[in-house]
């Protein structure tokens, strides 16, 4: 029973320890960190940015991020590394280009296509409604 304690309590230990405040060289480079890592998107959440994540992956990311920025990757390469890796899902926002075609134009899209057809059932009820109001005889109870 003690030694299961003692595995728990060194497991916490190591947990807690990963999750250690980022350390940076400078306040350029915290600027760096901070703007790259709100246009990335954890790979894992849905719709938070690599900042706002508290997953272990995002976490896991943001070291990785910070890694490739103090071997000297550009912003340009460090977001092509993980979107060979992740897809373009990990950006927040992805470049125009045939296979994001849905996701740029889908939403106009859905807008003209429900333009339409509101305006199609507008007129056929409107083709279809009496040419002359009802005489006051023809009024039913």
């Amino acid at each position: 029973m003690k030694r299961l304690l003692l595995v728990l309590m060194l497991l916490l230990s190591t947990a807690a320890s990963a999750m250690e405040p980022i350390k940076f060289a400078d306040d350029a480079e915290e600027a760096r960190f901070r703007a790259l890592s709100a246009e990335l998107r954890c790979v894992m959440c849905q719709n938070q940015s690599l900042a706002d994540s508290n997953a272990q992956i995002a976490h896991d990311l943001r070291m990785q991020v910070l890694a490739l920025m103090r071997e000297g990757k550009s912003d340009r390469e460090i977001k092509d590394y993980l979107v060979a890796r992740y897809s373009d899902f990990v950006l927040y926002n992805p470049p125009v280009r045939p296979s994001t075609w849905l996701l740029w134009f889908g939403p106009g899209l859905i807008l003209v296509g429900g333009a339409v057809v509101l305006a199609v059932v507008v007129r056929k009820r409107s083709g279809s409604a009496p040419a002359a109001p009802p005489s006051e005889d023809s009024q039913e109870w």
